[in-house]
């Protein structure tokens, strides 16, 4: 047996793409739209484990999702849990957990699939301004 992929609904492809690969910086691994059927996969991946995916996909009926956070949470590995952290915040994204430890923090994905980051390695020592930034939302 083999892991494939997770895969999760999304609601709006660009806003989603930017989030998963512009801001988190996955990469876009695969896509078949087949819109005579009423979707579109678009698998993503990081770069250090290409064969651990996550399927998005798109149906091209509107539909509302809600309950992100009884799917549970995407979980990686990052560099620089600060640097990462930084960029999303600067794209646009809340920080509902703060990396306030060096090591851990939560954000969402926009159709609000909980994502946890860990920082690689050891902790990074706690720095300003998250070691004082407050918990926003759920995650």
């Amino acid at each position: 047996m083999r892991y494939l992929h997770t895969m999760v609904r999304i609601s709006d492809v660009d806003a989603s793409l930017r989030f998963y690969c512009d801001l988190l910086g996955l990469k876009e691994v695969r896509r078949s739209d087949r819109p005579e059927h009423g979707y579109m996969l678009i698998f993503v991946a990081a770069d250090d484990n290409p064969d651990s995916q996550i399927e998005l996909t798109y149906n091209y009926d509107p539909e509302e999702y809600t309950g992100g956070r009884n799917f549970g949470h995407l979980a990686f590995n990052v560099e620089d849990i600060y640097a990462t952290c930084q960029r999303l915040q600067d794209g646009g994204v809340t920080i509902n957990r703060p990396p306030r430890d060096g090591r851990m923090a939560f954000v969402r994905s926009p159709d609000g699939i909980s994502i946890e980051l860990l920082q690689s390695g050891d902790a990074l020592e706690p720095a300003e301004p998250w070691a004082s930034m407050e918990n926003t939302g759920s995650w």
